[in-house]
């Protein structure tokens, strides 16, 4: 029997996730501001910046280069009261349709992408607004163990980390000794080991910005790492539409089993509603096409989690992130 056609509803109806604000802003809270250079550009599009391509604008939208750009950024927003949230590789968020409020920043990859690899101490430091990707292809490159089962995963380090990002052998956060953050007033410090906590796609990093981050890997030979990687990445791609535009894991897997398994068995596999469909090859994907909107992509989420629900009693948690 073929999955149903769902309408899409006129209006979203799921929970968002975005920071309230704190007051009224201004506005044009940018305006004649010492932003040490830094660019603020009104009504840019987001869409194109997340890989399901589909929601509305940010209101006012900037690239720092450098970190005294971000602080007077960052700290612009603090005295004005305007929402700030940071974007990163787009791969794990849902932009609403209607936009976004306030100020989004993205740390291009450029300017933010610096890694130190010390061999001596099994060590790699490395900006977290680099592309995880890229960590893990120099990690194995150089022979250090620890990150290397996290190939195939989107987003940037600093993504990686806040929702601890990892597969069924590792997480990210197993092999993390610090992390130098923002905070939300634009001053800077360093979180330890000892200050970090780490679980199931979550960590206590609830900083506005994470600036760079150090790793904790062992030594082992780059061949064998490269093999491990490849067998990941192969098994990764075979079941998983990571050519397709999707945000990688809609919702988190319950203690003990597949949220991928439980939409399966509930028959959604190939749902769709309006331009977003469960992928037929996991699902736990949604995939956008032509004409999608972030309304069809937030009643498929919904369907999904009733669904499972009503039919196996598991109450599924959502990983996207929706501004």
């Amino acid at each position: 029997m073929n999955p149903p056609d769902v309408p899409a509803p006129d209006q979203p109806d799921a929970e968002d996730g975005a920071v309230e604000a704190s007051a009224e802003p201004p506005a044009e809270p940018f305006a004649d501001a010492d932003l040490a250079g830094a660019t603020v550009v009104t009504d840019e599009p987001l869409a194109p910046k997340t890989w399901l391509r589909v929601g509305g604008p940010a209101q006012h939208f900037a690239e720092p280069v450098n970190r005294e750009q971000l602080q007077a950024l960052v700290r612009r927003c603090a005295e004005t009261g305007t929402n700030c949230r940071l974007l990163g590789g787009g791969s794990n968020l849902l932009v609403r349709d209607e936009g976004v409020s306030g100020l989004v920043i993205r740390l291009p990859k450029e300017h933010w992408s610096d890694l130190t690899i010390d061999k001596v101490v099994g060590s790699v430091t490395v900006d977290c607004g680099a592309p995880l990707s890229h960590l893990v292809a120099e990690t194995v490159k150089a022979g250090l163990a620890g990150l290397e089962t996290l190939v195939g995963i989107p987003g940037t380090v600093g993504g990686a980390l806040h929702g601890n990002s990892g597969g069924r052998h590792a997480d990210v956060g197993s092999v993390c000794e610090s992390v130098e953050v923002m905070t939300r007033s634009g001053d800077i410090c360093t979180r330890t080991r000892d200050e970090l906590s780490f679980g199931y796609r979550r960590s206590s990093l609830d900083e506005l910005c994470l600036l760079r981050a150090t790793f904790a890997l062992r030594p082992a030979d780059p061949d064998a790492l490269a093999d491990r990687a490849r067998k990941t990445w192969i098994l990764k791609k075979s079941s998983q539409p990571l050519s397709h535009q999707s945000a990688g894991c809609v919702f988190k897997n319950p203690r003990g089993q597949s949220a991928g398994d439980l939409i399966e068995r509930a028959g959604l596999k190939g749902t769709r509603v309006g331009g977003a469909e469960v992928s037929d090859r996991h699902g736990n994907f949604i995939v956008t096409g032509e004409g999608a909107k972030s309304a069809d992509v937030l009643r498929l989420i919904d369907l999904c989690r009733d669904t499972v629900l009503q039919r196996t009693g598991v109450e599924l948690e959502t990983e996207l992130r929706i501004w």
